[in-house]
């Protein structure tokens, strides 16, 4: 029996609760959701990059990534921004989220490969 699916529900229950932890700390600002989308983007292209175990990549990737991003609520507040006729603002939220969260792979790929060679 696989224990791939232990490891994504603990890293998922870890990934959910700091979800929330970050909503909570930085939600008065509007930006939990860009914050935690752009930050689990680094992790999960450092967890690619860097050369861990499989079990380790689906407790941190599949598990602790899948959980702490939200593109469900990425695409809800770009949609209201739309709908209460902030146009400009959720046009400024789909394609700067996705640029930062791009960038954020990219970023976290180069830090997890920069680990490789220190090791």
């Amino acid at each position: 029996m696989s224990l791939a699916p232990l490891y994504v529900g603990l890293g998922g229950a870890v990934g959910a609760t700091s979800r929330y932890l970050v909503g909570e700390r930085v939600e008065r600002t509007r930006l939990d959701t860009l914050v935690v989308n752009v930050v689990g983007s680094f992790l999960l292209g450092f967890v690619l990059a860097a050369p861990l175990d499989g079990s380790v990549v689906t407790l941190l990737g599949t598990g602790f990534c899948g959980a702490f991003t939200t593109f469900s609520s990425f695409a809800f507040e770009t949609v209201r921004l739309a709908e209460d006729g902030f146009g400009r603002a959720a046009a400024v939220n789909a394609v700067g989220t996705f640029a930062l969260a791009v960038v954020g792979v990219v970023a976290g790929g180069w830090a997890g490969s920069a680990v490789v060679q220190l090791l």
